[in-house]
């Protein structure tokens, strides 16, 4: 099992990014949170196998219609067991 902090930065709020990032996690079964950062950045945790999580990140890459992504910075872990049961939205 693997986990992943993700930075992502660009116009990434006030677009649907968090719910886009949460839709997308459900879909492929991914656990963990999105929040927004004060500095505009969204940080992502994630947990799940390493191929899923690579295929999330893709995704999130593109994001929703409105964003543009110009940076993800990835911190990858190994975990023994998932700490989330779902992926949620964390607000301030």
């Amino acid at each position: 099992m693997k986990s992943v902090n993700i930075t992502v930065s660009g116009r990434v709020q006030g677009v649907g990014f968090r719910f886009f990032t949460q839709s997308t996690a459900v879909k492929l079964k991914i656990t963990g949170w999105v929040k927004n950062l004060s500095n505009g950045d969204v940080e992502i945790y994630a947990e799940g196998n390493e191929e899923t999580l690579k295929n999330f990140i893709l995704i999130i890459k593109k994001g929703p219609p409105l964003s543009r992504v110009l940076n993800i910075e990835e911190v990858w872990s190994d975990i023994p067991e998932r700490e989330f049961n779902s992926f949620t939205i964390k607000y301030y």
